[in-house]
Parts: structure tokens; C-alpha cells; sequence
């Protein structure tokens, strides 16, 4: 018989009930920072004390009191954060953070810092290109990130915090691509669903907490039998905070396998690790500038070809070691550095034999009902 598992309950319940563990902590006297986007840089936060918490929307719920405060034309993943904040949903915050990444966040923070009254509000301007000085300049935009944190706490944030912060960021990375490496089995071990759950679970918890969460969860699923089945496409997703379950229930429920992804809340921030350096800052700058694979950050090479090879070689790498029979490419309306890559991403994924999907949809349950019927016939034309 085995172990009396609690790792997936317990990621049921802080999936189901978002902050569940940051309003605990709030109320034993720990500061929440709120943030948005994968290049946020959790290392310094962590090192001032705080508890960074990443803020998601809710896709059960109109839109209502952020489209009277802010453009339609944002995206509708910013507008339904923002609307969820509206709302309260985050009132336990004691500051929150926002980085430059697209101009439906960098145009909006004068909105966000007006209408949400926290004590602590900041703007981080990220560069988006990769060169010397770009990498320069995000070390000054860090350091001053850093005195408005440690103005805020009270405390200095030393050159042995941010180490201190970095090594455990860096192991609960170790600790995720550990839980990914059993998705690989047929049937993997852990299902789509299961494993969006810890996602989400994970980036709402401190760092030690979120490493303890998912090494309970490998010790639960690696007992599992790999029971044989008849053989299921295997698939991949490809897009930015996809953090609700209801479009993997889709595929999943379809028969299909989610094996693999490329998300902003999934293997972009999870395989980059920061590189040990003797300024910590230097290795923070190094990743969130020249690692992470996102499409605001430009990178070009000598030729067309070799810039795909730089933006999505390791997608190509994803599909083989996960043996992945065709990707989904879920893009957000509005959504212009992920709804630029399109071409060029669908036709390179192609280029490797793997079928694509692409979808342009909101981020809402309200519409998946129109998509349902391209995902199924997707689907039903890769078994």
C-alpha cells in the first residue's frame, strides 16, 4: 500500500481557493507583493522578506467595473486582472509590482497605481532588447528596485540575501523540471490538469513552501503504475498566463495527453535558472534579459534562420523529448508580442513535422464553447 499522499489535495486547495496561503501569511504578519508577468525578478522580493504572490484573473467572471477604467482594447487578460483587483480579490496586498513587458501593462500602470491604494507601487522597466547596454541598464533599473524595497521593509537587501534568494528559487526550478521529467512516460504520470493545478498552486506560495509542494507531489504521482493504453496524441500548449484548467479539460477529455507546454507560468520561468555570479545582480540581469524565452525580448542573429533556431529552438527540443504529436498555440486577443510570433512560430513548429493549432480566443470559460469543435477535429486528425 502506498504512502498517505497530501501533495495534489493540497494543490487542490490552493487552486480552488487562489491566496488561500498568501491571506494566512498576511494575517501572521508577512508583507504580499503582488506581481504580473513572468519577468518580474521574485529573487530581489524574496530577498527583502516579502512573499511575492502572482496575480491572475478569473475566467468564471465578466469583466464589469475594469472596462469603466480602462480601454477595451487591452488585453483581456490584463483587463480581467485589473477587474478581479477592482473587485477585492486582492485586498490583502501590501504592495505590487509591474513590469514592462507589452504596452497593455507598461501603458496601464498610472491606471493600476491609481485606482488600486496599496502602500507600495512599482514600475519596472524592462529593456527589450538583448546587447551589452541593454543588460547595463537593467542592472540600474534592479538596483533601484532594490532601494524602494528596502525603503518599503526598513531592511537592506545584502549581496547574501539575494544569493540566499536566488539558490532557493533556483532549487524549486531544479524541483519543477523534476515534475515535468514524468510527463515523458505513455501515459505520463501526471496529467495536464494535474500539473496546470501545481502551476498555479506554486506561484502563490513562498519559494521553500512552493519546492516542498511540488517534491510532495513527485513523491505521490512516481508511485504510480504506467498503465498501457491505447496510444493518445500527445500534445503541447504554446502561449502566455494560461492558469484555469477548462481549456485543458477540452483536450484531455477529448483523450488526448497534455504532455508538454511553453507558458509564461510553465517551462519559460521553470528551465532558466539564474547563473551563479559574484554580483548576484549580474546573474538576475542575466536571466530575465537574455534567458527567458519570451516574445518581447528581441534576439536576432546573423541570419532569418538562426533567429528562429535562437526564439524557438527549444520548442523543437520540447517536441522530442516529450514525443509530442502536435501543438496549440492559445494566444489572447489583443495580445500583440505573443500575436506577432504567430507566423513564424507555427510555420518553424511545422517545419519539424508537427502539426499546429492555433486559437485567438479571450481569457474566459464564457467563449471555449466555440473552440471545443476546432480542438476535437484537431485532435481526431492526429490519432
Amino acid at each position: 500500500m502506498g504512502k498517505d499522499h497530501q501533495g495534489l489535495r493540497t494543490v487542490e486547495r490552493y487552486y480552488e481557493d487562489y491566496g488561500f496561503r498568501a491571506r494566512e501569511l498576511k494575517r501572521e504578519g508577512k508583507k504580499i507583493i503582488g506581481y504580473l508577468t513572468a519577468m518580474t525578478p521574485l529573487e530581489i522580493i524574496s530577498a527583502a522578506g516579502f512573499v511575492p504572490l502572482r496575480i491572475k484573473g478569473n475566467v468564471d467572471e465578466p469583466i464589469t467595473k475594469a472596462d469603466t477604467k480602462m480601454e477595451t482594447i487591452v488585453c483581456p487578460f490584463v483587463r480581467n486582472v485589473f477587474d478581479s483587483a477592482l473587485k477585492g480579490r486582492y485586498d490583502f496586498l501590501d504592495g505590487m509590482v509591474i513590469p514592462h513587458t507589452c504596452d497593455s501593462l507598461g501603458r496601464t500602470y498610472d491606471i493600476w497605481s491609481y485606482n488600486i491604494k496599496l502602500p507600495y507601487f512599482h514600475f519596472i522597466n524592462i529593456p527589450h532588447v538583448t546587447d551589452e547596454p541593454s543588460l547595463e541598464f537593467l542592472k540600474e533599473v534592479l538596483r533601484t528596485f532594490i532601494k524602494t524595497l528596502e525603503r518599503f521593509g526598513g531592511k537592506e537587501i545584502s549581496s547574501e540575501d539575494l544569493a540566499k534568494s536566488i539558490k532557493a528559487y533556483n532549487r524549486n526550478r531544479e524541483m519543477m523540471r523534476r515534475l515535468y521529467e514524468l510527463r515523458k512516460p505513455d501515459p505520463p504520470l501526471i496529467s495536464g490538469i494535474e500539473m496546470t493545478k501545481v502551476l498555479v498552486a506554486s506561484m502563490g506560495l513562498p519559494v521553500d513552501e512552493s519546492t516542498e509542494l511540488i517534491k510532495s507531489v513527485i513523491d505521490e504521482v512516481s508511485e504510480r503504475e504506467i498503465e498501457s493504453s491505447d496510444r493518445s496524441p500527445r500534445i503541447m500548449i504554446v502561449g502566455d498566463q494560461i492558469d484555469d484548467i477548462s481549456l485543458i479539460e477540452i483536450i484531455e477529455k477529448r483523450g488526448a495527453r497534455m504532455v508538454m507546454d511553453d507558458i509564461s507560468i510553465g517551462s519559460k520561468v521553470y528551465w532558466p535558472d539564474v547563473p551563479v555570479t559574484e554580483d548576484p545582480l549580474d546573474g538576475i540581469a542575466i536571466r530575465y534579459l537574455r534567458m527567458m524565452k519570451l516574445p518581447t525580448l528581441y534576439k536576432s542573429s546573423s541570419t532569418y534562420e538562426e533567429t528562429l533556431e535562437e526564439r524557438f529552438g527549444h520548442i523543437r527540443q520540447f517536441i522530442k523529448d516529450y514525443k509530442v504529436d502536435g501543438a496549440i498555440l492559445f494566444i489572447y486577443k489583443y495580445c500583440d508580442p505573443y500575436g506577432f510570433e504567430v507566423p513564424a512560430l507555427k510555420s518553424y513548429i511545422e517545419s519539424v513535422g508537427i502539426p499546429v493549432l492555433y486559437l485567438e480566443d479571450e481569457y474566459s470559460t464564457s467563449t471555449l464553447g466555440r473552440l471545443k469543435t476546432r480542438i476535437e477535429a484537431f485532435l481526431e486528425m492526429i490519432e
